[in-house]
């Protein structure tokens, strides 16, 4: 976006056209799904090479990209001007169970095995790191790869050792008894003697096997850290730092910084909980670092602000230097106003410049050198307004989604109900917003909407609302499935392609 207020003079991209990539763990018509089975988190690493899902039950599965393994990395590739033609392709590596089920008897609390958030961290020697954690307890696991050790051999023969076995056998019945430094006596052999009887130089058909490593590699994972008792409320998010070393961790009302080698100490940095527990008005649903600046933070409330946070300012960060947060227009209060404005997630953009943000009925492009308003608003339940009530009554009005950003930053996607999911483009004049479903035809509740300005902002950005605008079932007119959502997704961070889960499948598109 301009700083002087015109419009960006550069060609628009087009449209993505998405296709169907992969589906791992899709489930037949009618099958029932289980509940532990669900996936809870979906994250790609850094590279874009390694893809992990975490699931209610406790349980961590990974997958390895496999297009680009047999020619070497995509930077290699691009180099040596190799053409890329293939999307991204991945491959079941390796699961573990990260937690399990426990039971607080000081709070007589039930802790579930949920994975709430997944994080990858930096690798190292061929082995990849991630964080994993559920309410309370947060683990540091070491997945490698270790070679198979295995029985070559014996150290003998099978011919030598039946010689051996007679002449052993022969000296076991012989009527000498041994005696101490290779002595022996004439005379019967005592059983009973406590004195240890060899025959002169051992058993030589003792056989001892050779064990030698093999070519064969299995994945181990091992819990290298333990991040237990810091929080009293439920964890809503993990998020790593830019300096490698550090992570922090968020409740509803603290959050806390951590050193990844220092597992029974952390730093609280921000308490927002009050002295009288009556006059508690907002809590924390998400936080995250900023990708380069390890000194900056940012963090969301549940009245739908936006607070960034720098850790030099001081230990606890109780004062933000910047809040975001779109002021609410006169007369559109509701009871359903800070319910439906409390934002479920948020995300930097790579280049660190923006922020995005959902909350239950739109996504929100934030620009942080701009407080005065989102520089981009994506209406995706607008059609949702007039069921509100309903939504309440069987408290889908909480349900919690992810949001991402691509990795050059031009689009945002996030969830919705009956398993589909939204894609916007965000460069001024897009008028790109995709409807896409869970499935191996994913363009066939598509829908494609005209943009409409919302308001200018002096001389900074234009604000778009983009989506549904008129009040339906869904954007397509269509009745909504409330019972299957989409709430976890995520966007590779070189390519687009998107990872999302419907209850227990993954599905995975390019473009």
């Amino acid at each position: 976006m301009k700083g002087n207020g015109a419009e960006d003079s550069s060609p628009k991209p087009p449209p993505l056209e998405w296709k169907f990539s992969q589906v791992f763990g899709e489930r037949a018509e009618g099958e029932e799904v289980q509940e532990v089975d669900i996936i809870s988190a979906i994250e790609f690493d850094k590279s874009g090479d390694h893809l992990a899902t975490g699931d209610r039950g406790g349980r961590v599965v990974l997958f390895e990209r496999t297009d680009i393994r047999d020619h070497g990395s995509r930077k290699d590739l691009e180099k040596e001007d190799y053409p890329i033609t293939r999307h991204p392709e991945f491959r079941y590596k390796t699961e573990f169970q990260s937690h399990e089920p426990e039971f607080d008897y000081l709070k007589s609390l039930e802790i579930e095995e949920k994975i709430n958030k997944i994080k990858w961290c930096q690798t190292a020697n061929g082995a990849v790191f991630l964080l994993s954690t559920n309410d309370k307890t947060i683990k540091y696991w070491k997945v490698h790869e270790k070679k198979v050790k295995k029985i070559s051999e014996m150290n003998m023969d099978a011919s030598e050792a039946v010689r051996h076995d007679s002449i052993a056998s022969s000296s076991m019945t012989s009527p000498q008894k041994n005696l101490p430094n290779g002595g022996c006596s004439e005379g019967p052999y005592n059983r009973s003697s406590n004195d240890l009887s060899l025959p002169p130089g051992g058993f030589p058909s003792l056989r001892l096997p050779v064990v030698v490593t093999s070519q064969e590699t299995s994945l181990i994972a091992r819990c290298r850290r333990i991040y237990a008792h810091a929080h009293d409320y439920h964890i809503n998010s993990i998020s790593n730092n830019s300096d490698g070393e550090t992570f922090i961790s968020a409740d509803d009302l603290r959050i806390n910084l951590w050193n990844l080698e220092i597992s029974n100490q952390s730093f609280n940095i921000v308490d927002v909980k009050p002295a009288n527990m009556e006059d508690l008005t907002e809590v924390i649903t998400s936080a995250e670092f900023h990708p380069t600046h390890c000194n900056m933070l940012a963090y969301s409330s549940s009245k739908g602000s936006i607070r960034l946070l720098d850790l030099r300012q001081s230990a606890l960060c109780d004062k933000h230097f910047k809040m975001f947060e779109e002021r609410e227009a006169p007369g559109s209060r509701s009871f359903f106003t800070e319910i439906i404005a409390s934002i479920s997630d948020i995300r930097f953009a790579k280049d660190g410049r923006h922020i995005l943000s959902r909350d239950y009925m739109t996504l929100k492009l934030w620009d942080i050198n701009m407080e005065s308003g989102p520089v981009a608003t994506f209406q995706v339940h607008e059609h949702l307004r007039p069921m509100l009530c309903d939504l309440y009554e069987n408290d889908s009005i909480f349900d919690k989604f992810d949001c991402c950003l691509s990795g050059d930053g031009l689009r945002v996607a996030t969830g919705s109900y009956s398993n589909i999911f939204r894609v916007f483009g965000c460069t001024p004049g897009s008028n790109e917003a995709t409807t896409l479903e869970a499935s191996k035809n994913p363009t066939r509740r598509q829908v494609q909407t005209t943009p409409k300005p919302a308001r200018s902002l002096s001389s900074l950005a234009r604000v778009v609302k983009r989506g549904a605008e008129s009040p339906g079932i869904d954007a397509n007119g269509n009745s909504c499935d409330f019972t299957t959502k989409l709430l976890h997704l995520a966007w590779h961070p070189t390519e687009n392609s998107i990872a999302c889960a419907a209850m227990n499948s993954l599905y995975m598109y390019y473009s």
